[in-house]
């Protein structure tokens, strides 16, 4: 009866303890008004997944004691983990020490290899062990939690964290009061120490001090100040961050990348909203305490793993629009795809075209692309990016409506700015200079509040000094940072208008895409003027500064692909305006794209159908070389790339006339590849296809190869000359 007894009070017990279940607060009072109170913030992590979905071992396959006391030595290993002293050492020490002698136990137990005869009482042992390990289990998360995560979080809930360690040992003492030592045949020895530990784990001692409290209350204090707008003291950041030992501006950066993983882990809005005031305040006290620097050492690697920007994202998962790692690829009607957000403010800004092909959409559906969406969540967890839904990402990165967060991001902006006004924005040394742009750099990256506030702060006005050459030549990391900066802020569409109405700014980019000291440099210089001709009004103006079309064509011939992909983006869009395409012509746009055409068919038949239907036939007379370029296209590319050839080729055919033509039709195979594309192409595509196959025929019967497409006339026009008409440049208007 007694084995039986056991049995009912092990199930009572743990029947519904497998998760943490905070208790009550202890009775510190907080001031009146505080921005955040500790309940908003729930125990430090949900249990991961190891913790939430492990089995403990079977008896039947595993030695159970051995087992245990391969976790107690886990959980003894952690001892030397890099603890916050000030925060949990005694709480943490304490835990550590009672699970010390639980394994001397466990290891005694399996020396002496002690069992029962009696099943009833094997079983009940067993089953004590089996809870054992799972408390064990939880025990050895938490301190994992403790040791690895947010010092801020932490001291945030201290109290809650404090109350889910005295939980788990009160949960030991349960399990030591109805384990069968009695029966098990121990020496007294071991029965002592039982005994021991029984009434370490009962004797619950409130190990959080007055301090960790006092702490606590001068976090939510600086932040209920700096949501009422009022600048924390120096001296006040200096002594939380000193406490709690964050000490230079790699353990900020430690510390934000860590506050970041928590929103993550956040399921409540309010909860994140708060966490996100937290990264605001550590973002500004990093930049005022221990100052801006650029990274340079190993330390810093995991800053740029987390950054997309700084990570060379592969061009399939960006957004042709934002230039940024997409988080929910969408496709619209012409096949494109593209970020969600982005492109929905660009449908509702107006606009009715593909903003990549500049084709009028057939309807305004955004499809998920739910393949590309997998296949980019699978890269951000190889290289360790945060991913999730834009929807999320949105209300994390700043959508969520917390003036705390904001104030504190206007305060580190205007810090920053402020810094680099001082003796006219020259600073003692370049290398100060470089690290306060890059700071400045990074917190543009992170979301449209930090782009906004930044650009409100005038930065763009003082980042223009550090684009030119002589920059470029004696500090080519500060040229980076700053087109880099301005690229970042471009994302957001006000800043747009900032960028275009600064003087000496598309002057600037001008230079860098012409002159620039680094491939990556200019690349970023060419990402800039994508971003700003997604503005219809802006394309015109840019398309005037020839220093700008030639540096894209010049980066497009000879940048890394990369860079490449960045210049055709921006030729795409300029060559959306008619009269930019006439200097895109002039500038060697069509050899261009006959020179890359073999690395980057689709990229390079998009840009040529573009600027041959709005060039004239300037552009197709500079065309005619790469008719047989766009056969090979026509037969060899993807399904996009061969139907942009196939459209181009249309268009030659109908402006350029019978010489055209008659260039088609010597590239051998031409027609049966036709065939093929209107059998299997897309539907556009067996449409240019149909259209092409009838231009040659009528060709082949002497008649006029010019034909309005989709549209079949028994009316010909003899072709009275076989020679093209080259018309000045005056001329192209049609």
């Amino acid at each position: 009866m007694k084995s039986h007894h056991h049995h009912l009070l092990l199930h009572a017990s743990f029947s519904s303890n497998n998760s943490f279940i905070p208790l009550s607060s202890s009775n510190h009072q907080l001031p009146k008004n505080m921005a955040i109170s500790p309940q908003t913030f729930p125990t430090t992590k949900p249990p991961s997944s190891e913790t939430s979905s492990f089995i403990t071992p079977n008896i039947t396959n595993f030695n159970l004691l051995h087992s245990l006391l391969h976790l107690t030595n886990q959980i003894c290993s952690l001892n030397a983990a890099p603890w916050c002293r000030f925060l949990l050492n005694k709480i943490s020490s304490s835990t550590i020490r009672k699970t010390h002698l639980l394994g001397v136990v466990f290891d005694d137990l399996i020396r002496n290899s002690v069992s029962s005869s009696n099943s009833t009482r094997q079983n009940s042992y067993v089953l004590c062990l089996e809870e054992m390990y799972i408390v064990l289990h939880r025990v050895k998360t938490l301190l994992e939690d403790c040791s690895n995560g947010s010092k801020f979080s932490i001291l945030m809930q201290i109290e809650t964290v404090a109350d889910n360690f005295n939980k788990l040992t009160g949960e030991l003492s349960t399990l030591l009061d109805v384990f069968p030592i009695q029966e098990m045949n121990l020496n007294d020895d071991v029965l002592e120490l039982v005994v021991l530990i029984r009434k370490q784990c009962s004797e619950t001692k409130n190990l959080l001090g007055e301090e960790q409290i006092h702490l606590r209350n001068d976090v939510v204090s600086v932040l209920e100040g700096i949501k009422r707008e009022i600048v924390p003291k120096e001296e006040k950041l200096s002594s939380i961050f000193e406490k709690l030992e964050i000490q230079d501006s790699s353990s900020c950066r430690n510390e934000i990348e860590n506050l970041q993983e928590e929103i993550q882990n956040r399921n409540e809005e309010q909860s994140k909203s708060e966490i996100v005031a937290l990264i605001g305040l550590v973002r500004y006290a990093k930049c005022v305490l221990f100052g801006a620097s650029t990274p340079s050492s190993g330390n810093d690697g995991r800053l740029r793993r987390n950054q997309s920007m700084e990570v060379v994202v592969p061009a399939d998962y960006r957004c042709p629009i934002s230039l940024e790692l997409m988080r929910e690829p969408v496709v619209v009607a012409t096949g494109q795809t593209y970020d969600r957000c982005s492109i929905k403010l660009w449908m509702d800004s107006g606009h009715n075209t593909c903003p990549k092909t500049g084709q009028t959409l057939a309807h305004m559906e955004l499809i998920p692309n739910h393949a590309l969406r997998n296949m980019i969540a699978i890269w951000c967890k190889e290289q360790k990016i945060p991913f999730e839904s834009e929807t999320v990402a949105v209300k994390v990165n700043g959508g969520v409506t917390n003036k705390t967060a904001l104030e504190a991001t206007r305060m580190t902006a205007a810090f920053l700015v402020n810094k680099l006004t001082l003796t006219n924005g020259s600073l003692a040394s370049m290398e100060e200079t470089n690290g306060v742009v890059y700071e400045l750099r990074v917190l543009a990256k992170s979301d449209s509040e930090s782009r906004a506030c930044i650009a409100e702060a005038g930065a763009i006005e003082i980042l223009v000094q550090f684009l030119s050459y002589e920059v470029g030549s004696q500090n080519p990391s500060l040229q980076v940072n700053a087109v880099t900066t301005i690229l970042n802020l471009s994302i957001l569409e006000a800043n747009k208008t900032r960028i275009m109405e600064t003087e000496g700014v598309l002057s600037g980019v001008a230079e860098v895409l012409r002159s620039g000291a680094t491939w990556e440099a200019k690349a970023n210089a060419a990402a800039t003027v994508f971003s700003l001709t997604g503005v219809v009004a802006f394309r015109k103006r840019l398309g005037r500064k020839t220093r700008i079309v030639s540096g894209l064509i010049e980066l497009a011939k000879n940048g890394p692909e990369g860079a490449k992909r960045d210049a055709l983006a921006a030729i795409l869009h300029l060559a959306a305006d008619r009269e930019t395409v006439a200097r895109l012509v002039e500038s060697g746009a069509v050899e261009m794209t006959a020179g890359i055409m073999a690395v980057m068919p689709e990229e390079a038949v998009t840009i040529l159908e573009a600027v041959v239907k709005r060039g004239g036939l300037v552009a197709v007379a500079a065309a005619f070389v790469g008719i047989k370029k766009l056969g090979t296209v026509l037969r060899e590319g993807s399904e996009r790339a061969r139907e942009s050839a196939a459209a181009t080729l249309v268009t030659m055919c109908r402006k350029g006339g019978s010489e055209i033509v008659a260039e088609l039709a010597a590239i051998h195979g031409v027609e049966r590849v036709i065939w093929e594309l209107m059998a299997v192409g897309s539907v556009r595509g067996r449409r240019k296809a149909a259209t092409l196959l009838r231009i040659l025929r009528r060709w082949a019967a002497g008649l006029d190869g010019g034909e309005t497409e989709g549209f079949t006339s028994t009316n010909t026009f003899v072709s009275t000359s076989t020679t093209m008409v080259v018309p000045t440049t005056t001329s192209l208007a049609q």
